[in-house]
């Protein structure tokens, strides 16, 4: 899954968001994740939902003969037309502590002294984070009644059958960890009996490994990682990536809506940014950005007070190149898939080594990578072969100058960032197509 995230408060109403459905198309994403948009509580922020069947009103055309919901769906029909999936925010973790399910069902929430409970987060200095602005559901009370016609668990389907009436097919699942794995697993089954083909994505950034494991064996068809925050040198994502990818497939991100953005992180370096988009890639199995990454902007997402002004001028324009590390991905099984990593031991600190190792296969890849966003290292090996137990020849993929001959011994000055992509296997008909250039 290639996702690009589109920010619907800087997007601003439906009926613009054309360009950046077909921006997103012509990078090769094949999924447009979407965060809430329905009806906020009074706080206005997009994961606080006071009505989960009514749409946020900045997102709607003003004085439009459509409906509100005929609206989304036309933005839905231009994405279908483009040849990209929408997949959407599922928040069932809590919604507005104002929505009107507070006093409807108060049995489907957690009280403490009589009143409704709030989430909280315990940061990392100690301090508790309390959103007062949320109402906890209690999804063990749910699980008391999950047949009941009437009841939370069939709420939450009914919730699910409307977005996908509207033209979603995929759901990213908010703090899943933070709900039962049955409720998931009852959840899931009950929509694939009629929608078979609809995607579930589980948010478990932040839990327990134990707590990965088992979320993502209700029936989840992906995770997120934690590539973001690695900074090559520990052994930490490596083994959190080993113990889940027999369990399902991960996608990372090397900017999300909830962090800083990367190119003020790194001081407007767009080596660093080429660097971790190529590294995040073609790590795990799935990748994703949100709007403005390609373009290199400063200011940070905000949940609530982000507006369709915040757009910035680019800065910079990686599209190309992250259309070209896509096409990589499409073109080599290898990358695309959850297969085992061997990190290999190399004597220069400021370069990694990867091997990765088809799911199926012998087929294996290697990606040799500077560290170093800032100062260009040399790469030397006597042969390339040492790095890799295939008898295949090495294709040379990288996006940038790649080698029609791979000569040995082998020597190679890696700009700041930069990295090799080697591909050992026989090339078949899609992957032997020529890859875009940047």
């Amino acid at each position: 899954m290639k996702i690009y995230n589109l920010f619907p408060l800087l997007a601003g109403p439906f009926d613009t968001w054309e360009p950046h459905l077909t921006r997103a198309a012509a990078m090769g994403f094949d999924w447009v994740f979407v965060n809430p948009i329905q009806k906020l509580g009074r706080s206005g922020s997009l994961y606080s939902i006071a009505d989960y069947f009514a749409i946020n009103p900045v997102l709607l055309r003003p004085g439009s003969a459509r409906t509100a919901d005929d609206q989304v769906r036309a933005m839905a029909a231009t994405a279908g037309e483009l040849g990209v999936s929408l997949m959407i925010d599922l928040v069932i973790n809590h919604c507005a502590e104002d929505s009107a399910l507070v006093n409807a069902h108060p049995d489907w929430f957690q009280h403490e002294q009589g009143r409704v409970a709030h989430p909280f987060c315990i940061e990392d200095n100690g301090t508790k984070v309390v959103w007062r602005d949320l109402a906890q559901f209690d999804h063990q009370q749910a699980l008391q009644r999950p047949d009941a016609p009437d009841g939370q668990l069939a709420y939450y389907v009914k919730i699910v059958e409307h977005l996908i009436g509207l033209g979603f097919r995929g759901f990213r699942c908010d703090a899943a960890y933070q709900i039962p794995t049955e409720i998931w697993r009852r959840l899931i089954e009950r929509i694939r009996e009629a929608h078979p083909d609809t995607v579930f994505v589980a948010e478990t950034l932040g839990c327990t490994p134990a707590q990965t494991r088992d979320t993502a064996s209700a029936g989840f068809d992906a995770i997120f990682n934690s590539a973001k925050w690695w900074d090559f040198h520990g052994n930490w994502l490596l083994e959190q990536y080993e113990s889940t990818r027999n369990i399902a497939p991960s996608i990372g991100f090397p900017e999300s809506h909830d962090t800083r953005r990367m190119f003020e992180e790194f001081e407007g370096n767009i080596d660093a940014l080429r660097q971790r988009y190529l590294f995040t890639a073609m790590f795990a199995s799935g990748i994703m950005i949100p709007m403005g990454f390609e373009f290199g902007f400063r200011k940070r997402l905000d949940v609530v007070t982000t507006v369709p002004n915040d757009w910035e001028e680019p800065n910079i324009d990686i599209t190309a190149f992250i259309a070209q590390v896509n096409a990589i991905k499409d073109q080599t099984p290898t990358f695309s898939g959850e297969g085992r990593i061997d990190r290999l031991d190399y004597p220069d600190p400021a370069i990694l080594v990867l091997r990765k190792h088809a799911v199926i296969g012998p087929d294996q890849a290697l990606l040799v990578l500077n560290k170093d966003p800032w100062n260009r290292q040399r790469f030397y090996v006597d042969d390339l072969h040492q790095l890799i137990q295939s008898p295949e020849p090495l294709r040379d993929l990288s996006p940038d100058w790649p080698m029609a001959d791979l000569p040995a011994p082998f020597e190679f000055w890696l700009g700041p960032g930069m990295a090799r992509v080697l591909v050992a296997g026989q090339p078949t008909a899609a992957t032997a197509a020529p890859l875009p250039t940047p």
